[in-house]
């Protein structure tokens, strides 16, 4: 599997566990990743998301093979305040030999659910 990527790291994004079963990563919520509301932005919770799912079809991929985001839905349930800890824990639905679909449901640190994205990943080999 690639390393982690320069954004991910960016935004302190740490996975925690990485099986072809469930990926679980964290992020703690920092001042620059809030809106004009003074709460975690949508946006950086896609990329903790985006970041548990890519990671799954990674490792449930063959060697040789990458994949990319081709749809991914989020629907936004609760805000996360600053210094929070998002969880987001991501498990495959369905790995075939094009696709990969995965559910991500993220929590905050005292357990309720403040997003559940939806991902459809296709596997690809890279063409110079």
């Amino acid at each position: 599997m690639p390393p982690q990527s320069k954004f991910s790291i960016l935004l302190g994004i740490e996975i925690l566990r990485c099986t072809p079963e469930e990926v679980v990563c964290t992020m703690t919520v920092t001042e620059d990743m809030s809106n004009r509301n003074g709460v975690l932005h949508g946006g950086a919770l896609m990329t903790l998301s985006d970041t548990a799912a890519g990671t799954a079809s990674f490792i449930c991929s063959p060697a040789e093979i990458s994949n990319t985001t081709v749809e991914a839905k989020t629907n936004f349930i609760r805000p996360v305040k600053l210094g929070d800890t998002v969880t987001a824990r991501c498990v495959p639905v369905h790995v075939g030999r094009a696709t990969s679909v995965l559910q991500v449901t993220m929590t905050r640190g005292d357990g309720k659910v403040v997003g559940v994205t939806s991902q459809t990943h296709l596997y690809l080999g890279w063409k110079d």
